[in-house]
C-alpha cells in the first residue's frame, strides 16, 4: 500500500485493476478450523479426505421384494410362475444374517436391507403376487398386518439375473479411496458424502465475519419516520445482503452520524466480532465526510508508533489503542461510478477495512469489483470473480425508432454501467436507467455491468463490449 503521507499530496490516481491488486496482496485466507458439517457447507476443505469404510458398506436391496437365489427364477414366466416357499423379513436396520436363503427358498426384503446370505438377486414385489395367490402384486403387505407375509408362498412372474436390484458392497466408493480434495466447495452433495463416511465434522476455512456500517446524519432506518432532510439507509442493507451472497457472515449496524469520534467508537466496539469491515459514504472531500476525517487522523503516526510504540509522553492503554487504531489510505480511482475509495487495517489485530463512497450505486459497484474478491479471498476460494463475457450492446428498452446517441464515457476513467443480458448464440446486453450513481431503481433491474475501458470516450450500438454479471 502506498504511504498516508503519499496520499496527502495526491501523488497519483490509482487504476481499478490497482486497487484490486493491492487489496488481493493484502488479504489472507483465514485459519482452518473444524466445523459442524452444517456450519461447514459453502467452506473450503483443506484436507484430503479418504474413505473409511466402503459405500455400501454392505450389499443390500435397491427394492422392496424377494431376495432369492437367481437360478430359482430362470423359467418363471406369468403362465408359469416359479413358486418359492418364504422364511421370513429382511428389515432396514437387522445385520442379514438371521435367515439363509437356500434352493427353492425367498426371503422378503427392504430396500437399503442387506442381502441375505444364499440369496444373488432380488425381485421386485410387482413382479410378484406377493404371497396373496392371486395376481401382480402392487405393493408389499405391512408386516405388522400380514400374518402370512413373513411365510406361505410367494409366485415369481420373471425371471432376474445375478446380481439383479442388488446394491454391491463399495459399489459407490471403496475404502481408501479419496472421497474429496483439499481445496473442494462443500456444497449439499459434499456434505452428504462426509456424513456418508461417518464424518461428523470438516476442517475448512471458515466464512470472514464481515461488519457493515453506513454514515450520515441523513440516514433513517426503515420504518422509521422520515424528518426534514433525511433519506432512508439502503447501502448498508445492500452491502450486507451482498456480503452475504458472497459466503460471509454478515453483522449490519445501523447508520453512525457525522460525528468521527462516535464512528472511531462505533468501529472499536465491532472489531471484536470482524474479520473485514467495510463502511460506505464519508470517503470524498467534503467537509462532513466523517470516515476519512476519523481515519486519516489516527493513520498520521510516525513510523516508530506504526510497530505499536507509545509516541513520547503518551503512556497505558490509550497510547496503545490510538497506535493500533487505522493505517488507511484514501485513494483516488480511474473509475466512474465508484473514484473515492479507502482501503487499509484497523485494531490490534489488523483487521482489513474497505471504506466505499456513500453514492448507492457507487457504493455496490465498489463492493462488486473490491469487496467480494476480498471475501472470497479469505474463505480460501480459487474462484474470485464474477463471471466476465462478452457481448453485442444494444439501446436500452423502449428508445424508440430513433436510434439513441452512443454511451460515452470519461476518457482516462473505466465506467461501470448498469445493463440487463440476455444470454444465446449472440449474447447481448442493453443499459438500463441513467448514469447517476444515486439510481437505485435502475439498480434494482440491472443483473450486469457494463464496462467501457480507460482509453475510450463512447461506446456505438452494435459493438461488442466486456460485461460483468452479477446474477
Amino acid at each position: 500500500m502506498s504511504s498516508t503521507t503519499e496520499q496527502a499530496t495526491g501523488a497519483r490516481t490509482w487504476s481499478v485493476a490497482e486497487h484490486l491488486d493491492d487489496i488481493l496482496t493484502a488479504v489472507q485466507p483465514l485459519e482452518p478450523i473444524e466445523l459442524n458439517l452444517l456450519d461447514a457447507q459453502g467452506c473450503v476443505l483443506v484436507e484430503q479426505v479418504t474413505v473409511p469404510v466402503a459405500l455400501p458398506p454392505f450389499d443390500n436391496s435397491s427394492m422392496d421384494g424377494y431376495a432369492v437365489r437367481a437360478a430359482d427364477t430362470e423359467r418363471a414366466s406369468e403362465a408359469s410362475p416359479a413358486v418359492l416357499t418364504v422364511i421370513g423379513d429382511v428389515a432396514a436396520g437387522s445385520s442379514g444374517t438371521e435367515l439363509t436363503v437356500g434352493p427353492g427358498r425367498a426371503a422378503r426384503i427392504m430396500t437399503g436391507a442387506p442381502l441375505p446370505p444364499g440369496a444373488d438377486a432380488v425381485v421386485p414385489v410387482e413382479w410378484t403376487d406377493g404371497g396373496t395367490g392371486a395376481g401382480p402384486a402392487r405393493t408389499m403387505a405391512p408386516h405388522s398386518a400380514s400374518p402370512q407375509g413373513s411365510g406361505g408362498q410367494v409366485r415369481v412372474h420373471r425371471p432376474v439375473t445375478p446380481h439383479a436390484h442388488v446394491r454391491a458392497r463399495g459399489g459407490d466408493v471403496c475404502a481408501g479411496d479419496v472421497a474429496l480434495e483439499a481445496g473442494t466447495v462443500l456444497g449439499p452433495p459434499q456434505i452428504a458424502l462426509l456424513s456418508a463416511i461417518g464424518r461428523p465434522a470438516a476442517r475448512v476455512r471458515p466464512r470472514p465475519r464481515v461488519v457493515v456500517l453506513s454514515t450520515g446524519s441523513e440516514l433513517a432506518q426503515p420504518g422509521e419516520e422520515l424528518a426534514a432532510g433525511q433519506i432512508y439507509d439502503s447501502n448498508s442493507f445492500a452491502l450486507a445482503a451482498a456480503a452475504k451472497d458472497a459466503g460471509a457472515i454478515v453483522y449490519r449496524v445501523g447508520a453512525v452520524t457525522d460525528d468521527a469520534e462516535t464512528l472511531r467508537a462505533t468501529i472499536e466496539d465491532q472489531l471484536i466480532r470482524a474479520d473485514l469491515l467495510v463502511t460506505t459514504g464519508g470517503v470524498s472531500v467534503g467537509a462532513y465526510d466523517v470516515v476519512k476525517e476519523a481515519l486519516t487522523a489516527v493513520a498520521e503516526e510516525e513510523p516508530g508508533e506504526a510497530e505499536g510504540e507509545p509516541a513520547e509522553g503518551e503512556e497505558g492503554e490509550d497510547a496503545e489503542q490510538a497506535v493500533h487504531r487505522a493505517h488507511v489510505d484514501f485513494r483516488t480511482l480511474a473509475m466512474q461510478p465508484g473514484k473515492p475509495q479507502g482501503f487499509g487495517t484497523i485494531g490490534p489485530d489488523r483487521t482489513p477495512i474497505l471504506t466505499l463512497p456513500g453514492n448507492p450505486v457507487s457504493s455496490y459497484v465498489s463492493f462488486e469489483l473490491f469487496v467480494r474478491p476480498a471475501i472470497r479471498a479469505m474463505m480460501g476460494l480459487a474462484d474470485l470473480h464474477r463471471p466476465v463475457v462478452r457481448a453485442t450492446l444494444l439501446p436500452p428498452h423502449g428508445a424508440g425508432d430513433e436510434e439513441p446517441a452512443p454511451l460515452t464515457s470519461p476518457e482516462g476513467k473505466r465506467q461501470f454501467l448498469r445493463g440487463t443480458y440476455t444470454d444465446g448464440e449472440r449474447p447481448e446486453v442493453r443499459p438500463v436507467g441513467g448514469s447517476g450513481s444515486h439510481l437505485i431503481g435502475a439498480l434494482a433491474h440491472a443483473d450486469a455491468l457494463i464496462v467501457v475501458p480507460e482509453a475510450a470516450t463512447k461506446a456505438a450500438w452494435g459493438s461488442e463490449v466486456e460485461v460483468v454479471l452479477l446474477g
